[in-house]
C-alpha cells in the first residue's frame, strides 16, 4: 500500500462569508497541496467539518474534489460515526469509485469496550469495497483503541492500517511493534510525526501540511528516507505553527493559516468559531518569518 506512505492532508471545507461551500477556494486549495508534492488527500474528515454539512454539501465538496484531482493523487474518504449499522449502510451505499481507501474514526461518545471498537470496525471492514484505515483519537472520541486491539484488527481482512492520533508516543512504538510490517501506521499527530516515522511508522495524515505543504511532504519524505539530521532540522522550523494552530482548536488555526496565503476565507460553522485577532497576528507573523 505504498500510495498511503508520506504525507496526506486532512482537507478543511472553505466556506464564503455567507457560510456556504466555497467551490473555488476548494479546489484552489486541492491544487496547492498536488503542486507542492503532497502524496493524498483525505477528504471530510473531522478537519472538514463534516459534522456540520448537509448530505448535498457533502457530495459537493466529494464531487469537487474529485474533479479537481482528476486522477493525479489518491484520496481517502472520510466514513465513520458511533452507529455501527449506520455507517455499515454509508460505505455500502456511497459510491467510492473515486477513491482509494475510507478513514473511519473509532466510535465516539459511546466509549465502547475494546472488543466493542474490534467488533464495530470487522462489520465495516465487512461491509466496505473499499480497504478500510481507522483512526484512533482518543481527545474527540472518549475513548482509547489500544495497541493489542490494533493488533487484532490488523488480521482483519480489507483493514489496511490505523491513523494514530492518540498523542502517546510510547503507544505509537507500541501499535508499530504489534502490526505486520505492511500494515500503515500513520501519525495523526503533527508533532510528533518525525518521531514516529523514524520509529517506523508510515507517514502522517496532516493539517500543518495543509499550509505548509512542501516543507512538511519533504520533512516526511526525509524521515522515510532516514536523512534524520536533515528531518529535524525542517521539523524544528515548523514546530512552532503546530502549537499554533492547535491552540484555538481545528480547524481554526488551519483556516487562519491558509487566509494569510490568499487560499480561503478564514470562515467557520457554529459551534466553531474564527480565530482571535491576536492568533491570527501570531500566525501571520510566523508565515511572515519562515
Amino acid at each position: 500500500m505504498n500510495k498511503f506512505h508520506g504525507t496526506g492532508v486532512a482537507l478543511i471545507t472553505p466556506f464564503k462569508n455567507d457560510l456556504s461551500v466555497d467551490v473555488n477556494a476548494l479546489r484552489k486549495l486541492v491544487n496547492f497541496q498536488i503542486e507542492n508534492g503532497i502524496n493524498y488527500l483525505v477528504v471530510l474528515g473531522t478537519t472538514g467539518e463534516s459534522a456540520t454539512l448537509t448530505t448535498e454539501e457533502k457530495q459537493l465538496v466529494i464531487d469537487t474534489v474529485v474533479s479537481e484531482n482528476n486522477g493525479r493523487i489518491p484520496l481517502v474518504l472520510g466514513i465513520g460515526g458511533n452507529n455501527t449499522a449506520q455507517v455499515v449502510e454509508e460505505v455500502k451505499h456511497t459510491n467510492l469509485e473515486a477513491f482509494d481507501a475510507v478513514l473511519s474514526v473509532s466510535p465516539y461518545y459511546n466509549k465502547p469496550s475494546q472488543e466493542g471498537i474490534f467488533q464495530h470496525y470487522k462489520a465495516v471492514a465487512a461491509a466496505s469495497p473499499k480497504p478500510i484505515i481507522m483512526y484512533n483519537v482518543p481527545g474527540r472520541t472518549g475513548s482509547n483503541m489500544l495497541p493489542e486491539t490494533v493488533k487484532r484488527l490488523a488480521q482483519v481482512e480489507n483493514i489496511i492500517g490505523i491513523k494514530e492520533a492518540a498523542g502517546d508516543m510510547v503507544q505509537a512504538m507500541k501499535v508499530i511493534e504489534a502490526v505486520p510490517g505492511d500494515f500503515l501506521v500513520i501519525s495523526g499527530d503533527d508533532m510528533i510525526t518525525l518521531p514516529m516515522v523514524l520509529a517506523g511508522g508510515h507517514g502522517v495524515i496532516s493539517v500543518i501540511a495543509q499550509g505548509l505543504p512542501a516543507e512538511f511532504s519533504k520533512m516526511v519524505k526525509l524521515g522515510l528516507d532516514r536523512e534524520v539530521d536533515a528531518a529535524y532540522k525542517l521539523h524544528y522550523k515548523i514546530a512552532p505553527s503546530i502549537d499554533l494552530i492547535f491552540a484555538e482548536g481545528n480547524p481554526v488555526g488551519i483556516k487562519a493559516l491558509l487566509k494569510k496565503k490568499d487560499i480561503v476565507e478564514n470562515n467557520l460553522r457554529l459551534p466553531l468559531v474564527s480565530s482571535t485577532e491576536s492568533l491570527a497576528q501570531k500566525i501571520d507573523a510566523f508565515i511572515d518569518n519562515f
